[in-house]
């Protein structure tokens, strides 16, 4: 019940900034809502593991994060509608725009509470008494789930997990590539993207044409997000597929260094937003860590920290454009262009690092007798990501 849970605590919040009344109760307000909003992709991702194989989890990702691209999209429209109400009980157009928003995702929370069963052995409830799957379905997906990922096996997904495993989880440095990526991966992407409405009132479109305009670039990038993460399973590499996010980004970056305001403004909007229509490699990075994690516990913090790194990248790429920068934000674009250019140079790495670990695994691994194997399989406390036998994806 915790997903749901989550759901409708934000979307209360959020629904009540239709109440602000200074920057103080805004300041808090953004505070509680990150507060709020913290576990939730981490939950989902642990939550669809369990229903779904290591080659199964990441097209799911990403139809969950089309369903935010979607949402972004609906946004847009109800932004071009809502905003007018603006004078409606005395109350500015925003005001409104956040109280509906917030009641429509309060609705979908609470319809949650009655869609999403605990795991797919629990589907059965007093209104859903045939559940959704059969007894013989229920044990094919279990036995299916356990032989792709035997860690599934160790722990449930209601279990507590204790500081010392928390600590033990967040110390996995195999981990911390990933964690990097998810630092800076998103960097040359969130400024463009955050001020792609600005950035078309600057070039002389009005509030409804902005909104309008910030449309095809999202439905490109579903697009572009399902057809990375087809390609990554289907070629079974994440660094050099994930790479071409950034890849894709570094021309345009580049070509936003030469406009001037004797450009014309729809080369302009095009640069623009086929940059934040770029491919989305958060569903390969998030499988890629719950995959590399290897076991319940690892997994649960693996994706959380890799999340945070995710946050954390959006506070700082909040300070890259300034206003002594603007309208064409040259420095910030430049410091956009080094930090693409980083990110290409640790997917190589990353990939690097671990095919070595897989080496090192592999001759300790057959030096060893097949009595030796499979004892050390029968008795061996090593967990996770940790066994001899475990294999970190590329």
């Amino acid at each position: 019940r915790w997903i749901p849970i989550q759901m409708c605590a934000w979307s209360i919040l959020a629904a009540s900034q239709f109440w602000l009344t200074g920057k103080t109760s805004f300041l808090l307000c953004r505070v509680f809502l990150g507060f709020l909003q913290g576990g939730f992709i981490p939950d989902v991702i642990l939550y669809l593991s369990y229903f779904y194989t290591k080659y199964e989890l990441p097209l799911r990702l990403a139809i969950f994060w089309v369903s935010n691209h979607f949402c972004d999209i609906v946004s847009s429209f109800l932004a071009t509608g809502l905003l007018k109400m603006r004078g409606v009980a005395g109350k500015e157009g925003w005001r409104w725009l956040f109280l509906i928003e917030g009641i429509f995702t309060l609705i979908i929370g609470i319809i949650t509470f009655f869609l999403l069963p605990a795991s797919p052995t629990q589907t059965k409830t007093y209104y859903r008494p045939h559940g959704w799957f059969t007894e013989r379905e229920e044990i094919i997906m279990v036995n299916r789930i356990i032989r792709d990922d035997p860690g599934k096996g160790g722990m449930h997904n209601r279990q507590a997990l204790s500081p010392r495993m928390l600590w033990k989880s967040f110390t996995d440095w195999d981990l911390w590539p990933i964690y990097l990526i998810g630092l800076t991966n998103q960097m040359p992407i969130e400024p463009p993207q955050t001020y792609l409405t600005l950035t078309l009132r600057n070039l002389g479109f009005d509030t409804t044409e902005s909104n309008l305009l910030a449309v095809p670039p999202v439905v490109l990038g579903i697009f572009n997000l399902l057809l990375l993460t087809i390609i990554s399973e289907v070629i079974h590499n994440r660094s050099f597929v994930a790479m071409i996010q950034n890849v894709w980004a570094l021309p345009l970056l580049v070509a936003l260094l030469f406009f001037s305001k004797e450009s014309n403004q729809w080369a302009q909007y095009a640069v623009s937003a086929l940059l934040v229509a770029f491919p989305l490699a958060h569903a390969i990075h998030a499988s890629w860590a719950s995959r590399n994690a290897g076991s319940v516990r690892t997994r649960t913090v693996a994706t959380a920290g890799y999340n945070m790194m995710v946050q954390l990248s959006r506070i700082i790429s909040a300070q890259i454009y300034r206003d002594d920068d603007k309208p064409y934000y040259y420095r910030g674009n430049r410091v956009l262009i080094g930090i693409a250019v980083w990110n290409i140079a640790l997917y190589f790495f990353t990939y690097a690092y671990y095919r070595w670990r897989n080496h090192q695994r592999d001759k300790v691994w057959k030096a060893m007798t097949s009595q030796e194997q499979a004892e050390y399989l029968e008795t061996t406390t090593d967990e996770g990501s940790a066994r001899l036998d475990f294999r970190f994806a590329t």
